[in-house]
């Protein structure tokens, strides 16, 4: 088994796969990685399982030195990266020799990236899950974001190496969208008409306290009808809670299981990896589709996914 010696962490780099689902009932949201998406393609660039454990990283890259060598793909944000000091192209399977360093710095747009290695980053599975969940210190490696000196153990190889590189047009769907579609959340009708117009028409900013757990807006409060109070009840992936500050926040994959603010709305399934590519200041808007709208687009999302011309050899 071959490993990865982490010489820089990076500002938040964590193990993660596609999370653990089934658990809200417990109190445990699944976490797993923010863009589910660009982790799967980068499984399938390296011969891995979909649901392989890979490195995410936030905002800013780490070193890392592969003393046996192996097979990798970055993908999701675009990072300044390089192995050896020259450049590494993204969204393409790459082999490196023994004894090279990958380095990978600032993001140049976009919030995260991943770090996809053949045979998956090995680590005691929580719940059926790799994944890092911050808050609660479980998952992952010790449960924790990676530090300096840490070293991870690979899975062992699955097949040679075969250049491989996601097609052009998966890239640009996976380009990052300013308009967020939502659903009507299960409180809609506490807020006015005026207020669910406002709601859709505004722009809001994605907050410097935002994180895993969930993404602050900042803009023009969106006003409840006065009187109503309700009882903690569940909530999903994607809810947009309306705080009584009337500031809206959309809950994330290590999102608290249940909630006491009123959810106008809720962002699609087809959407939410455009979320875990928000950073702070960035500003996003909200479109209503409907329920069968959603579907559809999840659908269309799932078949190009399955696609055999996704995937360039």
């Amino acid at each position: 088994m071959s490993v990865i010696q982490v010489q820089s962490p990076g500002l938040l780099t964590t193990v993660q796969d596609l999370g653990r689902e089934g658990f809200g009932p417990l109190g445990v949201s699944p976490s797993g990685a923010a863009d589910q998406l660009s982790l799967r393609l980068g499984n399938r660039l390296v011969a891995n399982p979909e649901t392989a454990a890979g490195l995410e990283m936030t905002l800013l890259g780490g070193t890392f030195l592969f003393p046996d060598g192996g097979i990798l793909a970055l993908t999701g944000a675009e990072f300044h990266s390089t192995l050896d000091g020259a450049t590494l192209d993204f969204w393409t399977a790459v082999e490196i020799r023994a004894g090279q360093t990958l380095s990978i710095g600032h993001a140049r747009s976009g919030a995260r990236c991943y770090l996809c290695v053949q045979g998956g980053i090995a680590v005691k599975p929580f719940l059926g899950s790799a994944s890092t969940h911050i808050l609660s210190g479980l998952g992952g490696f010790e449960g924790r974001p990676l530090r300096k000196g840490d070293t991870l153990q690979v899975g062992s190889p699955t097949e040679p190496f075969r250049k491989r590189t996601v097609a052009l047009r998966a890239r640009a769907y996976l380009s990052s969208r300013e308009i967020l579609r939502v659903t009507i959340g299960p409180q809609a009708d506490w807020f006015s008409e005026s207020s669910k117009r406002s709601f859709y028409a505004e722009t809001y900013r994605v907050g410097e306290q935002s994180n895993r757990m969930g993404l602050r807006l900042e803009g023009p409060p969106v006003t409840q009808i006065s009187g109503r109070e309700m009882i903690t009840e569940g909530v999903s992936l994607g809810a947009v809670q309306v705080t009584h500050g009337g500031l809206p926040v959309i809950l994330f994959v290590e999102q608290q299981t249940t909630g006491g603010y009123p959810k106008i709305a809720n962002v699609i399934s087809a959407d939410i990896h455009h979320v875990g590519q928000l950073r702070p200041r960035d500003e996003v808007r909200f479109e209503h589709v409907t329920q069968e709208t959603a579907r559809s687009l999840l659908m269309e999302q799932e078949k190009m996914l399955a696609s055999e011309e996704l995937i360039l050899e």
